[in-house]
């Protein structure tokens, strides 16, 4: 029986994939962007490219998580990063393009028949919020969006969930928690945006819900072993985090800019707005350590950066460019604060993503309601800076009802996964390495010949050293 369900749950997944492909034969083909009069080539020029910075940032994701756990789960966190874009991008198109922006369902989510399999979202008007490129660019810029939210998550619960329970994770993830909140917040009829929240890139719809589904994910996984033991692991390779944050900080021109759908002023002010916030946090994390007692580190300034990115993506269309240096500074020394709180706790977040991320989004969707201006977007909101308090309650309001709802339903979502399968790696696969116990596949930080009696070997240099010592 326990035989036959194993091979089950091994064929499950393509079984799936596999119906889709062939479903997919069977929808209409109709005419491509019939009617191009009514499209701005420069908007839509802007918003391709803005749609490839975003993706970019999911491989960015994957350096900078990868380069910081132990170098004996570098390949099995970099992948579960990665393959968000094959499963999110098979769930968009069959029913989350729909789920998120299709027609209203009560506020609270789309109808999955409006664009199932991309029916007429080839041939059919442009969104109502981005009338100057077609629906097809909007629905795939958005896509970028989904990708990326899932594989935030993968930070708190590394070196410990097994490989096919997060596969499962992002697909439940997609279906219950963020395509329910982007329809809340970015659908002209979503209850949240009825509501008056202002959200212009995703301070909500992605990284509170990521944040929150991070910390609901490590309370379900539990402590690691080397957690336990408080036993302190080097970062596999710093260089890797360095790398990851510039191809995020270089992305996220294309998140919060690309927001405005069109080569336009705006996407101008988003885009210096967010590289002063990250300026900023960078160097105030980085400063902040100092004064603290500790050097001056390369993984303080990158992580602070992306807490600036983090904490302007709310914002960035509707503050002004001096303020998103204070956003930067306030938010950098509030997740550093947060961090240090919890590693006084039992809380087993592996790289801190609730709070970056998930304290980082709710610290820009707070100032936001702070230092919104009408001066930058005419169709935004003034902030409680300028004399709008019912607007900054708003913010609060939307807060409090994406934090709840992500957390409880993505602690229910590891919960499920958990009485499906078992979501967490045995402790000698644990031990041993996720690259290797559930990939078959090892990371080799840098190898070296070594002869011994004649007989040459390559060696990990990282082993090497160990036995040296």
């Amino acid at each position: 029986m326990e035989k036959n369900l194993l091979t089950l749950k091994q064929i499950a997944p393509f079984t799936i994939l596999a119906a889709v492909a062939v479903g997919a034969i069977f929808i209409p083909t109709l005419p491509v962007f019939a009617d191009n009069s009514k499209y701005v080539p420069a908007d839509i020029a802007w918003v391709l490219v803005a749609t490839a910075l975003v993706f970019l940032m999911t491989p960015g994701l994957a350096f900078f998580y990868g380069g910081m756990v132990n170098r004996k789960n570098v390949i099995s966190t970099m992948i579960k990063s990665v393959v968000a874009a094959g499963v999110t991008t098979i769930l968009w198109v069959t029913v989350g393009f729909s789920l998120a922006f299709g027609n209203t369902i009560g506020g609270f989510i789309g109808d999955p028949t409006t664009f199932l399999f991309f029916k007429d979202v080839s041939s059919g008007a442009p969104w109502s919020l981005a009338p100057t490129i077609p629906l097809a660019l909007f629905a795939t810029f958005q896509l970028m969006f989904a990708i990326i939210t899932p594989g935030l998550v993968v930070g708190a619960v590394a070196e410990r969930i097994r490989f096919t329970s997060y596969i499962l994770f992002i697909a439940l993830f997609g279906l219950l928690v963020y395509f329910p909140l982007a329809h809340w917040t970015w659908h002209p009829e979503g209850f949240l945006f009825a509501m008056g929240v202002f959200d212009f890139a995703g301070g909500t719809v992605v990284h509170i819900s990521a944040g929150c589904a991070a910390l609901a994910g490590a309370l379900v996984l539990k402590r690691r072993k080397v957690h336990m033991e408080r036993t302190e692991i080097p970062p596999a390779n710093i260089p890797y985090v360095l790398i990851g944050t510039g191809l995020l900080w270089f992305g996220w021109f294309g998140f919060n800019a690309g927001s405005a759908l069109g080569a336009n002023s705006l996407a101008v002010s988003a885009f210096a707005a967010t590289n002063a916030a990250a300026a900023s946090a960078g160097l105030t994390w980085m400063f902040f350590d100092v004064i603290r007692g500790k050097k001056p580190s390369v993984l303080g300034f990158c992580i602070g950066a992306v807490v600036g990115l983090v904490a302007i993506t709310p914002g960035a269309g509707y503050v002004a460019i001096p303020q998103s240096i204070f956003i930067g500074f306030v938010a950098s020394i509030i997740s550093n604060l947060a961090i240090s709180l919890k590693s006084k706790t039992a809380l087993d977040d592996t790289l801190d993503v609730f709070p970056c991320h998930g304290v980082g989004g709710i610290v820009g969707m707070i100032l936001t309601g702070v230092f919104a201006t009408k001066a930058v977007n005419s169709a935004g909101p003034d902030g409680l800076f300028y004399g709008d308090a019912a607007f900054f309650i708003t913010q609060l309001k939307g807060v409090a009802i994406v934090v709840l709802y992500s957390f409880v339903v993505s602690y229910g979502i590891f919960k499920l996964i958990n009485f499906i399968q078992p979501i967490r790696v045995s402790s000698e696969d644990e031990e041993l390495g996720l690259d290797e116990s559930q990939h078959n596949e090892k990371y080799l930080q840098g190898t070296l010949l070594v002869t011994h009696n004649g007989v040459s070997v390559q060696k990990d240099s990282s082993d090497l050293e160990k036995e040296l010592h």
